[in-house]
């Protein structure tokens, strides 16, 4: 490292042997929210110069254009975008984004310590910069089945990874809260490494919070309004406000935020599927939301840049100023954030003709994940008697959070029978690691499905097979299309795969190139037009969310329906 700090200080005061100049440009100041005007010099992938350079080779001119540091995502799952994290890069580069924090919790709930090493691995072809968080809770909860288990012994070498910055979000809060020795192990063996702790606070009360403060757990992206996001701040919490595909927490949370507090704020995706990535990315669009309501583009910029450089204790990123990595984004403006050009440790990508690189090869056993006995009739059967109430899983419009319904459900010779009029619809979360033909049962409402049944086998955390439908024959077919193609998105209809995206990877990531895939869900949704009443939300990530027994209040999971606020699992009908 001395020996790159000489040769950029030599460089530094030689400008004519940089690499690059850019000039002119109206630089973005996330340490004090301000712009002004100048060259940058960049080299060896840093800049070491700012201010008003003659240059003798040619310069890159842009004048009129404002400079911003490269966007930094302070928290993703890549599997959650169903392609691998080499094909993630080529897809999210273009929109400005060019460092992610992910958690692999995904695959390592599916295929252990081999599913994070393929991600380490894979990440190394990556365009943007992959860094981890090594999976806190594998398994999340002991209220579900999963394929592995991963201790503190277990993880303990991969903090050797330069890759890995930390431990991932805590989500067990009973293991924390109860100092169990195994939790306790894996929170300090990190801190030893004095690398950053991640929570997930999802529904926790003020005196808990204090706990995870304590156990130095000091960032969560689980608040989803203003009064929560505060209470965190005021308790030494940096606040990731999030925006994916399901979770939408940006606009509630927005009035909490001011110049007297933003640098305790930062901007994160979570879970996003890729059509949605594709079309308008991730960071950036938090940027672009932010600013239409009101908020301060400097602020917003410094939310996606420097607060999550911070927060997670990331050196040399996250700011246009000597010394730092040369990640930047031209711009012309700040409010709509249209991208000119990125750069790339010091090099301008071609956004619009990306080479794919040669990938690394996956392990077989991580093709080969989805096993499941023959699912029959009987076993999706719901017994309930005539004039007994049921415990339903009511959805929430964009929001990861259920509430516990109890209502009068349909009921046919002893079973429950699905009423898409009312939006009453059976539910199952089948085992699907090791064909223990475990199959939870449980009745939802708010999918608004119309006919047939839509299956996955992404379904947080544990990624069973999750399926909801109005008839069991199309459950069936559907469960068995995601065993024979080992995993992925099914739509079926009168007996019939209307359309599927095979995810072959753990079950959870394609091996296409991100255009293949991408063009397969946008089918898929088109599909989904004429089975779902007002398709306005992304109905498999909803799903995949119904089985996530961590956050309140009722999820299913293939051992049963799990009252979260108890943390018990309960019987559905009452």
């Amino acid at each position: 490292m001395n020996a790159i700090i000489s040769d950029l200080i030599e460089k530094a005061q030689n400008i004519n042997e940089v690499d690059l100049v850019l000039k002119n440009g109206e630089i973005v100041d996330v340490f004090s929210l301000e712009t002004f005007k100048g060259d940058i010099a960049i080299y060896n992938g840093y800049i070491v110069g700012i201010g008003n350079f003659e240059w003798s080779k040619k310069a890159v001119d842009v004048s009129n254009q404002y400079i911003i540091p490269g966007l930094i995502d302070g928290h993703i799952h890549i599997e959650s975008t169903m392609v691998r994290p080499s094909e993630f890069s080529r897809a999210i580069i273009k929109h400005g984004i060019t460092t992610v924090v992910t958690d692999p919790h995904e695959i390592a709930n599916v295929s252990g310590i081999e599913g994070i090493k393929f991600m380490i691995d894979d990440a190394k072809n990556s365009m943007v910069d992959i860094l981890m968080k090594l999976p806190s809770c594998v398994p999340a909860t002991k209220f579900e089945n999963n394929g592995a288990t991963l201790t503190s012994n277990d993880l303990r070498d991969l903090l050797e990874y330069d890759e890995v910055i930390g431990l991932a979000e805590v989500m067990d809060y009973p293991s924390v809260i109860n100092y169990e020795k195994d939790m306790m192990d894996k929170i300090e063996m990190v801190k030893n490494k004095k690398l950053v702790i991640d929570g997930h606070a999802a529904g926790l009360s003020d005196d808990k919070l204090d706990i995870y403060s304590i156990a130095s757990i000091r960032n969560d992206h689980e608040a989803v309004n203003a009064k929560e996001a505060l209470t965190r701040i005021r308790k030494g919490f940096n606040v990731l406000v999030r925006e994916g595909s399901a979770a939408k927490d940006l606009l509630a949370i927005l009035p909490g935020i001011n110049s007297k507090n933003s640098t305790r704020f930062s901007f994160c995706t979570d879970d996003k599927h890729l059509d949605e990535m594709v079309d308008e990315g991730t960071i950036n669009h938090a940027i672009k939301l932010a600013v239409k309501n009101g908020l301060d583009p400097l602020i917003a910029i410094q939310m996606a840049t420097i607060n999550n450089a911070k927060c997670h204790g990331i050196e040399n990123k996250g700011a246009v100023a000597p010394g730092y990595l040369a990640d930047l984004l031209i711009v012309d403006n700040l409010i709509d954030l249209s991208i000119h050009k990125v750069i790339k440790s010091g090099k301008i990508v071609n956004i619009e003709n990306q080479q794919r690189k040669e990938q690394v090869e996956i392990p077989k056993s991580i093709m080969h994940s989805v096993k499941i006995p023959n699912i029959t009739e009987r076993m999706l059967q719901i017994p309930l008697k005539e004039g007994q109430k049921a415990n339903i899983i009511e959805i929430l419009p964009s929001k990861l959070i259920t509430r516990k319904r109890v209502d009068f459900v349909d009921i046919k010779e002893g079973v429950f029978l699905s009423n898409p009029e009312k939006d009453y619809l059976k539910m199952a979360v089948c085992e699907r690691h090791k064909s223990t033909g475990n199959v939870g049962l449980g009745i939802v409402h708010g999918l608004k499905l119309k006919c047939g049944a839509i299956a996955s086998t992404v379904a947080h955390d544990s990624h069973n097979i999750v399926v909801a439908g109005t008839n069991d024959n199309d459950m069936i077919l559907a469960i068995e299309a995601l065993h024979n193609t080992q995993g992925g998105l099914v739509i079926v209809k009168n007996s019939e795969i209307l359309a599927r995206v095979e995810l072959p990877i753990a079950g959870l990531m394609s091996d296409q190139p991100y255009e293949v895939t991408v063009k397969r869900l946008l089918y898929m949704h088109e599909i989904l037009g004429t089975i779902v009443d007002h398709h306005s939300q992304n109905i498999f990530m909803i799903l995949s969310f119904l089985c996530l027994p961590v956050i309140p209040e009722l999820k299913l999971t293939d051992k049963g329906l799990f009252d979260v606020t108890s943390f018990n699992h309960i019987k559905i009908g009452i």
